[in-house]
């Protein structure tokens, strides 16, 4: 780690650093891997607070003045350098493609250069988009959602829940249960290539159907068909209670 007091010229970097002050904080790149402390408000007059750093180094800060914070930097039992801070300016260090800030609190900042490159990526959870609301030609109403959750969801995650206008849940389908039946009235999830449909058939009134588009909740196509048509589609189907 260079070193900014052991030698002359390198006394003059450090006095220049700690001049600059707090101020000299914002050269401190905002997308890098940090390791962070805030060790400074616990740092007491001659009671080493340590800080592991960014490569697995360790940091050992001692207060050693009003205003003056020391930074012993050690790989393993090797000491690489002492950062000073003093009068409230900050203090820098460099090792290996290491960075180390000692700031005038007695806290610790490190990363490593190109450490952006090397921060895993973290995979963004999905968020399920809100359910669709379809008012149904017979007043009640069916709530589609591909949220994959819960017992009974579909390999896809599609799901209808049908209630009454109050709120009142009747139950549900789903791709693996897409059929049931309630005081005449069949509803039905289709499968029609990449997209599902939700089917509504009137099996007292003629057998009429209304088909939405799942994702929408949009009117696609209305059929009117005769009672034995209607009658079929609801055969077999799990009923509602």
């Amino acid at each position: 780690m260079r070193s900014t007091r052991r030698t002359p010229r390198r006394t003059t970097l450090r006095t220049a650093a700690v001049v600059v002050g707090a101020a000299a904080v914002l050269a401190v790149p905002v997308g890098s891997a940090f390791a962070d402390s805030s060790a400074g408000a616990a740092v007491a007059p001659g009671a080493p607070v340590v800080v592991r750093l960014a490569d697995g180094a360790v940091a050992k800060v001692y207060k050693t003045g009003p205003n003056r914070f020391e930074a012993d930097i050690f790989a393993g039992s090797t000491k690489l350098d002492t950062l000073v801070s003093r009068g409230g300016g900050v203090a820098y260090g460099r090792s290996d493609g290491l960075r180390v800030v000692l700031q005038p609190n007695g806290g610790v900042t490190s990363w490593m250069e190109g450490g952006e490159k090397s921060r895993p990526k973290v995979k963004a959870k999905a968020v399920a988009p809100a359910p669709v609301r379809v008012v149904m030609p017979d007043g009640r109403i069916a709530k589609l959602a591909a949220d994959g959750a819960g017992a009974g969801a579909g390999a896809g995650g599609e799901r209808a829940v049908i209630s009454l206008p109050d709120g009142e849940v009747l139950g549900a389908i789903d791709l693996r249960h897409p059929s049931a039946v309630h005081d005449g009235w069949t509803y039905k999830l289709v499968r029609d290539g990449e997209r599902v449909k939700f089917v509504v058939i009137d099996g007292r009134g003629g057998g009429s159907s209304w088909v939405y588009d799942f994702g929408s909740g949009k009117l696609v196509e209305t059929y009117g068909v005769g009672a034995g048509a209607g009658a079929r589609a609801g055969a077999g189907s799990g009923g509602l209670r």
